[in-house]
């Protein structure tokens, strides 16, 4: 660890005093139509742009209705979503980017319930002292850093970012769908650490991390995580990109190791932006495979000494229609998701806490722990339907239709998850258990608004 710091230190210096080029480098990916993507920003400028800072505001306010109808107004197994049969206030986003010749800072603060249902599954906040989901829960994105002038340019930036794993973006306004795939809503939204921006041309960025852990605040044990991402935009009409990730993230298990590679491809087949019928079309595919190995788990296959098997695949596939010069748009798509161990599985919430059990890392808290120890099994497969307006580059109105399918008993049922009641005040009878069901059938409305 202390060799892999010292090269860390040596590639900053060096960069940071040879500048053979003091004027401003060339944007990345100038001149490439990058309006199309699923998981990226749709607009073609920004509004609060000065010379050294660029203002963003987010809301993102939906409402969803199970067909379930759960006493308690819960959703289970979403990142996106938090309550049922409510408007409720998701996420709302304030701040910006600040550069200043080669210094540069970005800092996004959160309200909203993504501020609480996202970070739940992060057993590293038990390790040590502070509660850091508190500490962190207002700060969506908040890194400082240093930009160096060569190539492309080169980005050194130290903090709190938002992840590429899963191909969606943190920020729905950017993604095709709202409830995502089980692929995107089961990997991290976010990572703690030191990432380096590496842009050699105008269409390739090579990206290494340094962090702290999969989608953690601190460290689960005593080793930093590794990764990085690869993105190639060869034309307009295509776009390909791997995240890999190598860490030892189970707490408790000090020497399990995790391995993970997300691979995406987004092509745009059809591109007529001034037509008053179909406009654009394009699809986006990705496809997911890991494992963990040791400390009682193998990998891809079980063992009778090394345990059972314990891995990750999953993959979605969605296409997108736009019509009326890109003003309305039509998607539909889904995927799969395998998980033998359900290491990441999102847990569910309810009377059991959504953190897990400090004292079993392989269970949640409450009378009624969702149970995430060697050689669980969970699959499922999901998907979606939605149609947008899109007046402007800055608001988003989406209506969307989604069905999901776990092989357990897993999203909340007409009894809810909570209590008897539905309120977390209502004691538990001793035979009451959380309503748990096969499927999911809800209805999703969202505003979402960017400037």
């Amino acid at each position: 660890m202390k060799a892999q710091l010292l090269l860390l230190f040596i590639f900053f210096t060096y960069f940071a005093s040879a500048q053979v080029d003091t004027t401003k480098s060339k944007i990345p990916f100038q001149g490439l139509d990058q309006t199309w993507y699923n998981g990226g920003d749709r607009r073609d400028s920004a509004v609060l742009e000065t010379k050294y800072f660029t203002g963003s505001i987010m809301m993102d306010v939906n409402y969803s209705y199970s067909f379930a109808n759960p006493i308690d107004n819960t959703v289970v197994g979403s990142t996106a979503l938090g309550r049922d049969n409510e408007v409720q206030v998701a996420l709302g986003t304030i701040g910006g980017e600040f550069n200043f010749k080669h210094a540069r800072a970005k800092m996004m603060l959160q309200m909203g319930t993504n501020s609480t249902v996202i970070p739940r599954d992060d057993y590293s906040a038990y390790k040590g002292q502070y509660h850091l989901p508190d500490v962190y829960r207002y700060l969506a994105e908040a890194y400082a850093g240093i930009h160096i002038n060569k190539w492309r340019g080169i980005n050194i930036d130290m903090g709190q970012f938002v992840s590429y794993i899963g191909l969606n973006s943190y920020y729905q306004a950017e993604n095709w769908e709202y409830q995502a795939s089980y692929t995107s809503d089961n990997t991290p939204w976010f990572f703690n650490g030191v990432r380096i921006q590496i842009y050699p041309t105008k269409h390739l960025k090579i990206e290494p991390w340094i962090i702290n852990g999969w989608q953690s605040y601190a460290k689960y044990n005593s080793s930093p995580g590794f990764g990085g991402n690869i993105t190639w935009i060869p034309s307009d009409n295509l776009k390909i990109l791997t995240n890999d990730y190598y860490g030892y993230d189970t707490g408790g298990a000090p020497d399990r190791k995790r391995f993970h590679s997300d691979n995406s491809i987004l092509v745009r087949y059809y591109n007529r932006p001034h037509d008053k019928g179909i406009s654009r079309m394009a699809f986006s595919l990705t496809v997911d495979v890991g494992y963990e190995k040791g400390d009682g788990v193998n990998g891809f296959h079980s063992d009778p000494v090394l345990g059972p098997a314990q891995y990750f695949t999953s993959g979605m596939f969605y296409n997108r229609v736009w019509f009326n010069q890109n003003r309305f748009a039509w998607t539909v798509g889904g995927g799969f998701i395998n998980n033998p161990g359900r290491y990441l599985v999102l847990y569910p919430t309810g009377d059991a806490s959504p953190l897990p059990n400090p004292n079993n890392p392989t269970q949640t808290e409450g009378t009624h722990p969702f149970d995430t120890s060697p050689g669980s099994q969970f699959s499922g497969f999901d998907w979606s339907t939605n149609f947008d307006y899109m007046p402007d580059q800055s608001i988003t109105l989406r209506l969307e239709y989604v069905h999901r399918y776990a092989s357990v008993p897993y999203f909340a049922g007409p009894g809810g998850v909570t209590s008897p009641s539905g309120y977390t005040t209502t004691p538990l009878p001793p035979n009451w258990v959380p309503d748990l069901a096969h499927l999911e059938d809800r209805i999703i409305l969202a505003l979402l608004f960017r400037m």
